[in-house]
């Protein structure tokens, strides 16, 4: 199981749930229908974990850096509350 390094510096096992709750949660917030929010969340998903599998060890930065490439060609402004979230809640 690959662990995340978190801002603090501790780790925490990588939870795939967590990654789609925060791109779905962003799609929503851009008014989003439901359906389409969930099919971005996956496919996003989907990518962060295609990638992690050949990771030794990630930050949290990281996937959030990884997590905003397709989620900014899908839909620029939802990238934008990802990424920025903690800034703007």
């Amino acid at each position: 199981m690959k662990h995340i390094v978190k801002r603090g510096g501790h780790s925490e096992p990588f939870d795939e749930r967590k990654v789609y709750a925060s791109i779905y949660a962003a799609a929503l917030c851009t008014k989003e229908p439901i359906g389409s929010a969930e099919l971005i969340a996956r496919e996003v998903t989907e990518h962060v974990k295609n990638w992690i599998t050949s990771k030794h060890e990630v930050t949290s930065n990281d996937i959030r850096r990884i997590a905003a490439q397709p989620l900014k060609a899908i839909n620029p402004d939802a990238a934008y509350q990802y990424v920025h979230h903690r800034i703007i809640w």
